[in-house]
């Protein structure tokens, strides 16, 4: 076909253009690819980082968050406002608004999607907060002081609460289970951060459905009727996927990219990274799908890596005799981090680092009810797998490095918040 190029310079097609989209294109280059290199993204503009979006952009604060990245001078041809509608790996070609476009290697990383509430999306003042522009339309929002209801008390709707009380909105929370954060953390540790949302100024409403949004007014599946200027909607998100249906790219149920332990799909040629991908964890003994920034930015190395690797066995393979076996490539990249990530809610920073669902012990280091910071920390058999860190920013860097080298820990020395954990590591 016309548009292969040579073996050794081949063309990779990156779709997405979030942190994990653009992180590949430079890891690339960083790594050694000479080959040329497209990032297309769905959005109109310069890719951007998102965290700031739920505080500086969307308080004006900052205009924007475009990432600080020369395309031009790494060689990356940006394809922006284009939509991917499919893919045809038999012929490594992407089908496009434009028109198609092929590829030697393509990285999946389009990242996820929020979900959305069923019946609202022709209901006007219904937001989400996921893009640049959804930032834009919620500023005036907040400028105009409306009340507003947040719908879901995960960590978006922590922090676009914390956001909307800094601009002086009046808000309250919404939540269908009886605690925030009810699927991520523990009864025991969103007892005390349950009680910053009074401490804000912000009504918590556990337990309830919203059953319906009208037009300012949130109704609840108890009948309540709550005033409300605008409605912001942080329920959750899926990977978005969906334009990968029929390619023969394998998705699970969750709707991730089923990659392997190298970012690799079941598909020759094909990779995945960041919300959009699942991976096999040796760590934790599952597969990990990890909706979080740190994953999207550690990710795209361990793909570039692989590309090359597979590129250069790809080009050992060509060049050796038929009836000898190919020498090593370059030895493949596994990855399995130890997931991190981080909110800014109601003037505290969160940290959250490892995995906590195979635990068997909970210590906790300094208590919530007479001290300003404090950490949780996850244990089994003595090994750390987790750690939750409220403005205590040394238990988190200290904490992971030990789940990095497999640490273990003495859990009374662990116990004492004036001991460091590098200390009560044993």
């Amino acid at each position: 076909m016309s548009h292969q190029t040579s073996p050794r310079t081949p063309r990779v097609v990156v779709v997405g253009a979030g942190i994990a989209g653009v992180q590949t294109a430079v890891a690339l280059r960083e790594l050694g690819h000479t080959g040329p290199v497209t990032v297309i993204g769905a959005e109109p503009h310069q890719p951007y980082d998102r965290p700031p979006l739920s505080k500086a952009v969307l308080l004006g604060t900052a205009e924007g968050s475009a990432f600080d990245v020369d395309f031009e001078a790494l060689g990356v041809e940006l394809r922006l406002g284009t939509a991917v509608t499919g893919v045809r790996p038999a012929v490594r070609e992407l089908d496009t608004e434009a028109g198609p476009v092929p590829y030697d290697f393509l990285v999946v990383a389009t990242g996820a999607e929020p979900l959305t509430l069923p019946g609202t999306e022709a209901v006007p003042g219904v937001h989400l907060l996921r893009t640049l522009d959804d930032a834009a339309r919620l500023r005036p929002v907040l400028e105009r002081r409306h009340d507003i209801v947040v719908v879901g008390a995960g960590w978006i709707g922590a922090e676009f609460a914390t956001a909307a009380r800094s601009a002086g909105c009046a808000v309250t929370v919404v939540e269908a289970a009886e605690r925030p954060l009810a699927g991520a953390l523990p009864a025991e540790v969103t007892a005390p951060m349950g009680k910053w949302y009074a401490e804000a100024g912000v009504e918590l409403v556990t337990g309830v459905r919203v059953a319906a949004v009208e037009p300012g007014t949130v109704v609840l599946a108890d009948g309540r009727r709550i005033a409300a200027g605008a409605v912001v909607v942080g329920v959750g998100a899926r990977p978005a996927t969906a334009w990968l249906a029929g390619s023969g790219i394998e998705t699970g149920p969750d709707g991730s990219v089923t990659a392997d332990e190298g970012l690799r799909t079941g598909v020759p040629g094909v990779y995945a990274v960041g919300d959009c991908a699942s991976f096999p964890s040796d760590r934790y003994g599952r597969r990990m799908l990890v909706h979080h920034w740190d994953n999207a930015l550690q990710g795209p190395r361990t793909v570039a890596a692989n590309i090359l690797a597979d590129q250069e066995a790809a080009d050992r393979a060509a060049t050796t005799a038929a009836d000898a076996p190919p020498e090593p490539a370059v030895a493949p990249a596994v990855y399995d981090p130890v997931p991190y990530f981080w909110s800014e809610q109601f003037g505290r920073f969160v940290q959250y680092a490892g995995d906590h669902a195979d635990a068997d012990t909970l210590l906790w280091r300094g208590d919530p009810a007479d001290a300003a910071t404090w950490s949780v920390l996850w244990l089994r058999d003595g090994v750390l797998r987790a750690v939750l860190a409220v403005d205590r920013p040394r238990d988190l860097s200290q904490g992971r490095r030990i789940m990095q080298s497999g640490g273990r820990l003495d859990p009374v020395a662990a116990a004492d918040p004036e001991i460091s954990l590098k200390t009560a590591a044993r």
